[in-house]
């Protein structure tokens, strides 16, 4: 009974989320191929059909596996995916300050308003929801400055609520895990560049061709620290393994490889915040 009234409530969020989204005849995603952006693709396509967009910004902080998978999961949904080439990292990024999301999301959303407008599109849509408010997201204050609207968070849809209702859509990112750029790697105050995150795009493709599905690589100057989910931690109590990792990691640039013993948790680059003497 309780499963039931649940599933009503999501229900409704949903029909709630639809209208929302009908209402300015067209729209663009920000879409980045997660979790959240995939499901509001899926609900936008729903909503106007080909009046809807996606627009992906292709930079440094974007893994190539994630830009391949936004590929694919747009044309699984049959939406029109308008990819933006950014191929520098702007200086207030790359000092990577304690508000470096609200600098790159103020330009990326800046980008993607010019692409959208020039489609004839004035509403623009970002895929951040309800769970988003409970940590440090900078980035929040630059869409409000640029009118971006969040309609998941408008609709009152949590991260259980969009990976339930993905999976009864039979969407491919219901189970996917949590994924940040990869400038969340870096601690703040350490300067960005392109190596940097080249050598953490390597690292992680690394611990996933081991099979791990939720991995953070942190780089700490020369130093890897590697977080995996807590229930997938007991794989490293293998020497072979522990070696191999080391060692391909090690390749990729770093001089030294660390794991963090209590696993991946989601914001832990922001625990600075909450311990500051430390």
């Amino acid at each position: 009974m309780m499963i039931a009234k649940e599933e009503e409530k999501q229900a409704e969020k949903y029909r709630h989320l639809l209208h929302i989204l009908k209402s300015p005849g067209k729209g663009a995603v920000a879409f980045s191929g997660g979790v959240d952006s995939s499901f509001l693709c899926h609900a936008a396509v729903s909503a106007l059909g080909p009046k809807a967009i996606a627009i992906t910004i292709v930079s440094p902080m974007l893994p190539q596996s994630e830009i391949q998978g936004a590929r694919l999961i747009a044309q699984k949904l049959g939406i029109e995916h308008v990819l933006i080439e950014e191929a520098d990292l702007d200086e207030e990024v790359a000092a990577n300050p304690k508000e470096r999301c609200y600098f790159c999301k103020k330009l990326e959303f800046g980008t993607i308003l010019a692409a959208a407008a020039a489609r004839g599109i004035t509403t623009v849509w970002d895929g951040s929801n309800l769970d988003d408010l409970e940590d440090y997201r900078p980035g929040l204050k630059a869409l409000e400055e640029l009118h971006i609207q969040s309609p998941l968070r408008e609709a009152g849809l949590t991260k259980a609520d969009i990976r339930e209702l993905s999976r009864r859509f039979d969407l491919p990112t219901w189970d996917k895990p949590a994924f940040a750029c990869l400038a969340s790697r870096i601690p703040y105050g350490e300067r960005i560049d392109k190596e940097k995150l080249a050598r953490i795009e390597k690292a992680e493709d690394t611990l996933r061709a081991w099979g791990f599905r939720q991995f953070r690589v942190r780089c700490h100057e020369q130093l890897a620290r590697i977080e995996v989910a807590p229930e997938e931690r007991r794989r490293f109590f293998d020497e072979a393994t522990l070696d191999g990792i080391s060692q391909a990691i090690k390749s990729s640039g770093f001089l030294y490889v660390a794991f963090e013993l209590e696993g991946y948790a989601m914001g832990n680059m922001n625990r600075v915040f909450q311990y500051p003497q430390i």
